[in-house]
This record gives structure tokens, sequence and C-alpha cells, in this order.
């Protein structure tokens, strides 16, 4: 049965449009992701059996994430044949948005809370310093750790349909692992730029995938 066809076009073009954003957003998360190239060390926790290689490295976390996306699609898959029996009327589009928001952010957030190695909890409170210093794989990584947030919660919760809002919550979300870096001795820099950059990958997602929550804004009952 083609579970399409009970929708109006607008909708299928709306939801086709949300999962090529996930589908990219997985791309470069894949692509960009910690440990260098993951495409090229993704196997490395292969060869290297135990619990904290899988979930003590970057590549470990890398490869769960890759491994765990066939059980999120199934999760999204029957949410919303449920909620479709249920009579909602766009039922793929929360579990989706959340499915991907939830992948596309807690690998990063995980990796983020790994122990580093700068010989003791570091804070950098001014601002632009440590920009200054930074290669452009971390300010990247930066940028993606809150963009799946960005990107897809305005998308499922109507009340962060707006930019500033997305942007009030990347930063408080940013404040938090930052803070628990510090909080946690976890031998890693807490930086002002590191909020920064977080908050504007986020800001900028929820631009990028503006016209679907504003659709679904102009599509609510009045």
């Amino acid at each position: 049965m083609d579970l399409d066809t009970s929708l109006p076009p607008a909708s299928r073009r709306t939801r086709a449009g949300l999962i090529t954003g996930a589908t990219v957003l997985g791309a470069v998360l894949l692509a960009l992701g910690p440990g260098g190239i993951v495409l090229r060390m993704l196997t490395m926790p292969l060869h290297r059996p135990g619990w904290h290689v899988w979930f003590g490295t970057f590549n470990g976390v890398a490869l769960l994430a890759v491994v765990t996306l066939p059980l999120s699609a199934l999760a999204v898959a029957v949410v919303a044949r449920r909620r479709r029996a249920a009579g909602a009327t766009r039922a793929w589009r929360g579990p989706l948005a959340v499915a991907a928001m939830v992948h596309g952010t807690v690998p990063w957030v995980w990796i983020i809370l790994l122990p580093g190695d700068e010989g003791g909890a570091v804070v950098s409170p001014v601002p632009l310093r440590d920009l200054a210093t930074m290669d452009t794989g971390q300010i990247v990584g930066n940028l993606l750790v809150f963009a799946a947030l960005g990107f897809f919660a305005p998308v499922r919760f109507a009340a962060l349909a707006s930019v500033p809002r997305v942007l009030a919550l990347a930063a408080g979300c940013s404040v938090l692992v930052e803070g628990a870096q510090y909080v946690l001795r976890l031998d890693r820099v807490s930086s002002v730029d590191d909020v920064l950059l977080n908050t504007a990958g986020a800001g900028l997602a929820a631009l990028a995938s503006r016209r679907w929550w504003a659709a679904g804004e102009r599509a609510a009952p009045r």
C-alpha cells in the first residue's frame, strides 16, 4: 500500500523536504564527524572489541550512531503508522523530526562529554579568543553540534517555531554541556566560543528548515 496517497501534494513535498534534510544532515555528520574522517576510521572499533572502545571513543560513538539508524527508522515508521491509524494528520512529521533531532544531537553531545587531554578543567570566558586558534574541522564540528536540534525542533514543536527561540534553546543547551565539562573535570576547555558556534549552527539550521516549520504554522488551525 502506498502510504503517500492519502496526503495532499503540499504535505508530500514537506515530507520529502524533511527526509532530504535528515539525509543530508546524516551524511554531513558521517563525513565530518569526530576522530578525523569518520568514513575512513569508522570500522576501527570492530578490530578492538570492548565496551570502552564502543562507548568511550570518538570512533565507537560514531559507529554506534550509524548502526542504530535502522532502529530509528523503524521507530519512526511504527509511530507514524499508529498515529495515522488514530486519524492524525501529517502522522510522519512528528516522529521523523524527533528521531532526526535526537539522532543528530546525542552523538555529538556524547562525544563532547568524553574525557579530553587538557590535563585539567579549563575555562575560557573571553569571546573570540579561542576562535582564532580553531582549525576548520573544529569550527565545522562546533557548528554541527546542535544543528539537528535547530533544524528539526521548530518543525516538531510549534512553541519553538522562531529563530530567536531556537537560538535561546541552543545557547542554553551549549552552556549546560560546557558547564558539565568543567564540573565533571573532563580535562576539556569550557569555552564561550564553543557556545557561540553551537548557537550559530542551530540558528543557521533553523533558517534552513524555515520553509517547513513555517508551512506547518500556516497549516495549523487558528
